[in-house]
């Protein structure tokens, strides 16, 4: 069912080879399909998102039954249980308020005589949120999309998600009120995110697009970035699991499924220096699959991407785990903290044996969305920050124009770009300075 992998062996390497080349993937397959689809949506607007609801979705809507009413939105509180909507409110202020202490304030300004220089930030104006909805409900990915926008200071939030025949799930509307979303159409995959990029007569076009999707998602966010810009590119859940061996191969086990369980491409490790533990956790792993309801796609996840990972200590477990960069790394080790400087790149870290990634995801408070297939070495959790743009004001008087005028001549000599200095030369034959 899952393999174990012992360092220096053949299998090994090539194992982490086919990681470190896990971002291509499918791409090249897909991006035709992906461009033809954005074109549509870009050329022919609400007509192409009907046309392709219909086509993927098998749900026939009509332009004015894109948007979610705010009536829908209100009954949806009356359809989930009392408990569970105590439980997304938890969450939002959970998360809500490890947000706002990330919240950057502070504009830097750099004052000499005669020059003020000033950065700022500004939030964008709209954000387009993609919510998957096709194998499961995530209302904790809207509390997770939204709310750092809204913290930010976001002035329009749009979240897109796929129509279901039963209607968006409650759970969902409801998590989207409590975050403050704006505007809720019920449209999804790739045209969804054409009608985010372009806009069409019914849904605006956006400054951002962020969420997780599957691979038809994750390309057309790639192919639309520059027309508006996105997160990251997402890919299947990943976790790596680094362990001595002293925590209960049970923990392991459960940790390793709750991502198997997410998708077939799905990518679950265990990470250890002993070969017996990594034996009892795949015993262990074959006993919890037994009942697990979703164990159809988490063996087929172990089967063809988990691996049981035997090196020789935890410093060699730390330089695997790095080359992979995976999206979740738990330290279930006796003295996790320890490790702690060790770890290059993950999108987060899950310390000790009572931090299991599924707290994370849900009430812990920072983001679960997450950098994925291997772009941990330069992405990072969605974020506060990711919501602002950068700002620069500059002012200089006539006096230190003059005092820079011959550094500017020599750059633009050297560059032959005339026109520059003729800018600055015009000034400079002024008696005095304008009124």
């Amino acid at each position: 069912m899952v393999r174990i992998l012992r360092f220096g062996d053949e299998e090994f390497e090539r194992y982490l080879k086919e990681l470190d080349g896990r971002m291509e993937g499918e791409s090249r397959e897909i991006e035709k399909e992906v461009f033809s689809i954005i074109e549509k949506v870009r050329r022919e607007g609400d007509r192409a998102l009907l046309h392709y609801t219909y086509q993927f979705d098998k749900i026939h809507l009509s332009p004015s039954e894109l948007l979610i009413s705010k009536e829908e939105i209100k009954e949806a509180y009356k359809k989930i249980p009392p408990p569970f909507l105590k439980t997304l409110e938890k969450a939002s202020s959970r998360i809500r308020r490890f947000h706002q202490l990330t919240k950057k304030t502070i504009h830097t300004r750099w004052v000499e005589r005669g020059i003020r220089i000033e950065q700022i930030i500004r939030p964008l104006d709209r954000v387009g949120l993609y919510i998957p909805g096709g194998k499961a409900s995530y209302p904790s990915t809207v509390l997770m999309a939204s709310i750092p926008a809204k913290v930010a200071g976001v002035k329009e939030l749009i979240l897109t998600t796929p129509p279901q025949p039963g209607g968006i799930s409650p759970a969902v509307l409801v998590a989207a009120d409590l975050a403050g979303i704006h505007r809720i159409f019920q449209v999804g995959g790739v045209q969804a995110i054409g009608a985010l990029a372009y806009g069409t007569e019914t849904i605006p076009r956006v400054d951002k697009i962020v969420g997780p999707g599957n691979r038809y998602v994750a390309m057309a966010k790639r192919l639309v970035y520059g027309r508006v810009d996105i997160d990251m590119i997402a890919g299947p859940s990943e976790i790596v699991i680094i362990s001595d061996g002293e925590t209960h191969p049970s923990f392991i086990a459960s940790d390793l499924l709750s991502q198997a369980e997410h998708d077939e491409m799905a990518l679950s490790i265990l990470i250890t220096s002993s070969e017996s533990f990594a034996k009892k956790v795949k015993e262990e792993l074959e006993r919890q699959l037994r009942s697990l309801q979703r164990s159809r796609i988490a063996k087929a996840s172990l089967h063809r991407r988990g691996a049981l990972l035997v090196v020789k200590d935890l410093s060699q477990a730390m330089e695997v785990a790095n080359r992979i960069a995976p999206e979740h790394v738990e330290l279930s080790v006796s003295k996790p903290r320890t490790l702690k400087k060790s770890i290059r790149n993950a999108g987060a870290v899950f310390l000790g044996p009572y931090t299991p990634e599924a707290v994370g995801d849900y009430l812990a408070g920072p983001n679960h969305i997450l950098p994925t297939l291997g772009t941990a070495r330069f992405f990072s959790p969605l974020g506060v920050e990711d919501f602002y743009k950068r700002i620069h004001f500059i002012q200089f008087d006539r006096k230190r124009l003059i005092q820079f005028a011959e550094d500017i001549e020599r750059f633009t000599q050297w560059e032959g770009l005339e026109g520059h200095y003729r800018a600055i030369q015009s000034r400079l034959k002024e008696e005095k300075e304008p009124s």
